[in-house]
């Protein structure tokens, strides 16, 4: 799999409307950067649910349907201070001041990689995928408790079995760079997050995520579907720094 083992997922609402220009200056130019002189944390980057890429959602439980940004850091060793600090480091900026009010976190916690996937035509390999420059992101969250027992859990990973043949089918989909999976694992949860049994499949998109989602769609339906067990599926732009407006007019 190579550095990266895990990905940490925040799936975050904005409560209050006005505060969508805030908190990404906030999160950007300061949360953020924060978390890079920590050990172990390789990259982070941040995608927004603009209102259109709400309307183009395929699914999005009650958990997950208020979420407007997901921000994923991917982690490598050493696995254990890594969480420790990235939590410590928390804490601190709390009891600083520096921590957004009108958030609301509804996923968040550790995932172990359990999967990574290159379209043949992006040259690069499917462990660099996520620092080739995107334009956008389609994701799929899945309630591996849901799934049927004989493919929940591998080695104490949830759900790994339901989404194996899933990427290398998304990854063939026309402005799809890569495709990683991810999944929760009980080997972390003494530090604290209790994302329940979740799996996160995240297809790295060089198209307009737009024009992307359907053809997505129809693959994912092909593939068995967007059933019970799906907690959201669906695009998410890109986020650029200063460019903020998307909920502006968002009445």
């Amino acid at each position: 799999m190579g550095k990266v083992r895990i990905g940490f997922f925040s799936f975050t609402e904005v409560t209050d409307r006005a505060e969508h220009r805030s908190y990404n200056e906030w999160h950007q130019l300061d949360h953020m950067p924060e978390q890079y002189p920590i050990p172990g944390v390789v990259f982070g980057q941040r995608w927004v649910s603009t209102p259109d890429c709400r309307r183009a959602r395929a699914a999005a439980a009650d958990a997950l349907a208020p979420i407007h940004y997901m921000t994923l850091y991917l982690m490598g060793e050493p696995l254990d201070a890594t969480l420790r600090e990235f939590r410590d480091l928390g804490r601190r900026l709390h009891a600083e001041g520096r921590f957004h009010e009108h958030r609301r976190s509804r996923l968040s916690g550790p995932f172990t990689v359990t999967g990574m996937v290159a379209a043949g035509r992006v040259l690069v390999s499917a462990e660099a995928v996520p620092y080739r420059p995107n334009l956008g992101v389609y994701v799929i969250v899945r309630d591996a408790a849901r799934v049927t027992a004989d493919v929940a859990t591998t080695d104490g990973v949830d759900g790994v079995g339901q989404d194996a043949p899933l990427a290398p089918a998304l990854v063939d989909v026309a402005g799809v760079a890569g495709v990683w999976t991810f999944a929760t694992s009980a080997e972390f949860d003494h530090h604290g997050w209790h994302p329940g049994h979740k799996t996160v499949t995240v297809c790295y998109l060089d198209a307009e995520p737009l024009a992307v989602a359907p053809r997505l769609d129809e693959e994912v339906r092909r593939q068995g579907g967007v059933g019970r067990e799906t907690l959201f599926c669906g695009p998410l732009q890109t986020v650029t720094p200063w460019h903020w407006d998307w909920f502006d007019d968002d009445g």
